[in-house]
């Protein structure tokens, strides 16, 4: 049986770590960090993102505003609302909530946010400091699961790391900290030829490609490390009796609620298998707003504020 890696209980202690530093900081006088959180319209799952991070915030001492645009607000009155943050001294984090509007260019909107304010990570300077292997903000999932690997003493040097997923928020980014770790990576994507064959080499698996159940035990290499960063809410039974063939619990809890969340491995055949895996919920989803909280903390510091 695998040892289950708990993001959620290794996301407390990285919180319990911005708590004390701020408490610090109020100590010595200087202001708390503040993170401003822009959420357009009224999309009902960025309201509850949103709750969650605010709800971190003040955990940790940590002092956070909401501005909340309406759904039809223009590209450059939005990007006039960045620049009014961006320039407010006492700011030291800017979050825009994804999605936004179909009408907004989001990449526009993050490309906008200051750098050195950019706690998400997403802007090309920070990006750029990554690929360079310099210091800056880096987005928030993959450099919290660095962290939690690290602390659970997972040796990332000479391994074989595959990162399912290419995405900017957490495949690519992943794939360069592991790098960085002296791992061998390789990334694979849904067009993967032979995608079973190739995850089935790896040491350490992150599975970020938001397919529910994608990864079958049989896929995974004995005594792997399997990081799932894939969250999907699943509400189709049929589906459910394929993936949770080794989670009966799950799939009964299905059938009576009529939804269930799970990541893009099949947890239950996962646990058989592996060495060490994430759940979903309770493993990844947590440590992301913790890399926030880490972050916006960083940012602070960084501004000498």
């Amino acid at each position: 049986m695998a040892q289950l890696l708990d993001g959620k209980a290794y996301a407390d202690q990285m919180l319990e770590e911005v708590r004390i530093a701020v408490e610090a900081r109020k100590k010595d006088g200087l202001a708390p960090p503040c993170l401003a959180v822009v959420l357009v319209g009224e999309d009902p799952a960025s309201q509850v993102y949103v709750k969650g991070k605010v709800a971190a915030c003040a955990k940790t001492g940590i002092r956070s505003v909401e501005r909340r645009p309406p759904s039809d607000i223009s590209q450059s009155d939005l990007n006039l609302l960045i620049e009014s943050l961006n320039s407010d001294p006492g700011v030291d984090g800017i979050l825009v909530q994804l999605p936004l509007p179909k009408h907004l260019d989001s990449k526009a909107a993050l490309h906008r946010i200051s750098p050195a304010k950019d706690v998400d990570g997403f802007h090309p300077l920070n990006q750029g400091h990554l690929f360079e292997g310099l210091p800056g903000l880096r987005p928030c999932t993959p450099s919290a699961c660095m962290r939690m690997l690290k602390s659970y003493g997972v040796d990332m040097k000479g391994q074989r790391a595959l990162v399912l997923g290419r995405s900017e928020i957490v495949g690519k980014p992943m794939a360069l900290m592991l790098l960085e770790e002296h791992a061998t990576v390789t990334i694979a994507h849904s067009r993967t030829v032979d995608l079973p064959g190739v995850c089935r080499e790896a040491d350490i698996l992150v599975a970020a490609i938001g397919k529910p159940g994608l990864v079958e035990g049989s896929w995974i290499k004995p005594g792997a490390v399997v990081v799932d960063v894939g969250i999907n809410r699943v509400m189709d039974v049929p589906l459910g009796e394929r993936i949770f063939v080794a989670e009966p619990g799950k799939l009964e809890k299905l059938r009576e609620k009529g939804s269930v969340l799970c990541g893009d491995v099949r947890f239950g055949e996962a646990m058989q298998v592996a060495g060490a895996v994430t759940p979903v919920p309770g493993g990844v989803g947590p440590l992301t707003i913790a890399g926030l909280m880490m972050n916006t903390l960083e940012a602070c510091e960084n501004r000498g504020a």
